[in-house]
């Protein structure tokens, strides 16, 4: 079943997201803090039953230099060969990095992965994760998406997509990565996080998004799922704070990180998505400054990439070989 518009409307469909006079400011302000504590990854290898790949146990700082986890994976003996591309890939809303092994495309295919734990999330879906957020939880909705919102500097995601950032930087010192092929990749959440990373990191070549959630607000409005009905239990609750609760989202909405983008992107959209309505990633679409295109699936769901979409992206990524 198709939800909400028509393709030809989509195509041509406006984001009303306000873009704050200071966004750009701000999040260089908010990089360089946490840059302040220098990149450096830890590694530690695992021991798997999958003879086929590598796996490594990944520390990293991130925000405010807090330590985040991660798995790094690739062919065998792959940190003793230099030059390899890399794909970070973040996760969907509520997933932890889970064990090893679970996700086996990318480094199946030639590829360095690096799969990026979400802070406080992998307790919802999944199996698991391994980073705690270290910071005050003041009265929110269930869930992340109104954690802090009554603020920008602590508001949750502000946290999240540093640290997103910070895996890039971290990433980058590897001797073993070609600092020029370094991919950012993700599904829903993870694909928003690739859409605010992959917009205007230096060191990111090219995007791989897919089901991104732009246009928070427009979504609080046409969707009754999570992570936008958190939104509305909030502002039931908090009936008042709608004006503030909308300037807080706008200096993270996905909307606002594809108006400065630089990088070329390939985009992904469900027409059947119940969880994300297709507006709102058209909305990050329509609006990435940089070179894009966009796959079209009519009836897939909220879905994770299946091999037929990975398989185009891994043709798509042979441009920059």
């Amino acid at each position: 079943m198709l939800t909400g518009m028509e393709r030809t409307e989509l195509e041509k469909f406006s984001p009303q997201v306000n873009l704050p006079a200071d966004f750009v400011t701000f999040w260089s302000n908010t990089l360089q803090d946490s840059r302040q504590i220098p990149a450096h990854i830890q590694l530690q290898q695992v021991n798997t039953p999958i003879e086929t790949v590598e796996f490594y146990d990944v520390t990293f700082p991130g925000f405010a230099g807090e330590s985040i986890k991660g798995w790094l994976a690739g062919a065998p003996g792959f940190t003793k060969c230099e030059g390899q591309p890399l794909i970070v890939e973040y996760l969907g809303y509520g997933v932890g990095r889970g064990v090893p092994g679970e996700r086996l495309f990318w480094p199946s295919a030639g590829y360095v992965h690096l799969i990026m734990d979400s802070r406080g999330q992998g307790g919802d879906c999944g199996t698991g994760g391994a980073t705690p957020d270290p910071h005050p939880a003041p009265p929110h909705a269930f869930g992340f998406f109104t954690l802090g919102i009554e603020n920008r500097e602590t508001y949750y995601f502000r946290r999240l997509i540093t640290d997103a950032h910070r895996a890039i930087d971290a990433a980058a010192t590897l001797n073993f990565i070609d600092p020029k092929r370094i991919f950012v990749a993700g599904a829903s959440q993870g694909g928003t996080l690739a859409v605010c990373v992959g917009a205007w990191h230096q060191g990111v070549r090219a995007v791989l998004s897919d089901l991104a959630l732009g246009n928070v607000m427009y979504g609080v409005s046409h969707n009754n799922h999570m992570p936008y009905r958190e939104v509305q239990r909030y502002l039931r609750a908090y009936p008042d704070q709608y004006e503030q609760v909308e300037t807080t989202l706008s200096y993270f909405d996905a909307v606002n990180f594809a108006r400065q983008a630089m990088h070329p992107a390939y985009f992904s959209v469900s027409l059947s998505d119940e969880y994300v309505p297709p507006a709102c990633t058209y909305s990050i679409f329509n609006e990435w400054s940089g070179d894009k295109c966009l796959e079209v699936y009519p009836f897939n769901e909220h879905d994770d990439p299946n091999l037929h979409h990975l398989l185009k992206q891994h043709a798509w990524l042979e441009q920059f070989h």
